[in-house]
């Protein structure tokens, strides 16, 4: 059994978070939360509850279960690992029309492709990311509102943490 307990302050905003981890025979169970779980008494905010089984066709197959009180929201989300360049997730949103497919490849370690169906809105969204040292750069086009956006992130120990990010839409011939 593992646990953790993590916390951090900033000038604007403090949180805490703690995870409990254990293995039950060949599928290893978690459950996380964070302060908004206790802030204003017990409630089911800010919990995670996650199954880790390997061997679901071979493959590790990541479950998790989130509910948000507040949002009156309770979300599904699975990833299925076939290597460590390829994987396909689905997050759902229970109630709702809310579901999204996505693919991740990973090429060389360095470089990111991942197309995004969108059920619930019928529309395809795709991104890409170039890591480069501890810059990362990154596209993401949505079809449906045909936004590009670009940004760039950076999180160096020595230099800080920043992330600028542009956004346009992008229109046909005739001005749509």
């Amino acid at each position: 059994m593992k646990a953790s307990l993590k916390g951090r302050y900033t000038n604007d905003k403090s949180t805490a978070a703690a995870t409990l981890a254990f293995n039950a025979g060949d599928v290893k169970l978690r459950a996380s939360m964070t302060d908004a779980t206790v802030v204003n008494g017990p409630s089911l905010n800010g919990l995670t509850l996650s199954v880790d089984k390997p061997g679901v066709a071979e493959k590790p197959l990541k479950l998790t279960y989130i509910h948000s009180r507040g949002d009156n929201r309770t979300i599904v989300d699975g990833t299925l690992v076939f290597d460590p360049a390829n994987k396909v997730s689905a997050v759902y949103t229970l109630g709702t029309r809310n579901c999204k497919l996505k693919y991740s490849y990973v090429h060389g370690g360095a470089t990111t492709f991942e197309p995004c169906y969108d059920l619930g809105k019928n529309a395809w969204d795709f991104a890409i990311s170039k890591r480069v040292y501890d810059d990362v750069f990154k596209a993401t086009y949505q079809t449906l509102s045909r936004d590009l956006a670009l940004e760039w992130s950076r999180n160096s120990k020595f230099n800080g943490t920043f992330k600028p990010k542009t956004a346009r839409q992008i229109r046909d011939a005739q001005g749509y």
